[in-house]
Order: structure tokens, then C-alpha cells, then sequence
């Protein structure tokens, strides 16, 4: 279970930038082409911060749907499946445009 080590750099990268003020909310784009499990992360987010300073804080997690643009025809395109292949013209030249996102969008501080 990888997002446990996830949630110890999230936790750090947190603990750097909310200084001394008490965190409400940590809010996070994971894309669906990571090899992510948002409700585990947010299960061991729970679990690694429930004695530190960080005790109390929510991780709320946007999931990115994944999409590809292909370069033979131009088509845009949402992916239910990891299949990187243009549905309208069948060409393998594609490029992925979403889903591969995994970063702190925001923080949520109390007032101190």
C-alpha cells in the first residue's frame, strides 16, 4: 500500500507550508492514470495524522478523469478504459491531456 508513503510527503509538504497555523483541509487532484486509490489515501491519511499536529485535517480528493488527444485527427476524447487508442480513427498516436495529475490544489487553514 504505496498511499500510505504518499500521505507522509503530502503530510510533509503541508506541515512546510501551513507553518504554525492548524490545517482544516488539504485538497488534491489525483488523476485516474495514477496508480492511486483515492479512498485509501484518504483512509491512510487519517491513520498518519491522527497523532500529529496535522490530527483533525481532511484530505478531499478530485479525481481526474484521463483523456487523450490524437495527433492523426485532432480528436479529444475521455478514456473509461487504459486503452490509449483514438476511438475515431483507430490511430495510436495520441497524446494524453489528462489523467496523470497528483498534486495540492489548496489548503484550508483555521484562523489562529
Amino acid at each position: 500500500m504505496h498511499e500510505l508513503s504518499i500521505c507522509r510527503s503530502i503530510a510533509d509538504i503541508v506541515a512546510r507550508h501551513a507553518g504554525d497555523r492548524p490545517v482544516q483541509t488539504v485538497h488534491l487532484q489525483v488523476g485516474a492514470l495514477r496508480q492511486i486509490v483515492p479512498e485509501t489515501l484518504v483512509y491512510c491519511w487519517s491513520l498518519l495524522n491522527e497523532s500529529s499536529g496535522l490530527a483533525g485535517s481532511q484530505l478531499a480528493v478530485q479525481s481526474i478523469p484521463a483523456a487523450i488527444r490524437c495527433r492523426s485527427c485532432g480528436r479529444s476524447q475521455r478514456l473509461d478504459a487504459p486503452i490509449l487508442v483514438c476511438a475515431g480513427c483507430g490511430s495510436g498516436e495520441v497524446e494524453i491531456v489528462a489523467g496523470e495529475e497528483f498534486l495540492i490544489t489548496s489548503l484550508e487553514l483555521a484562523e489562529v
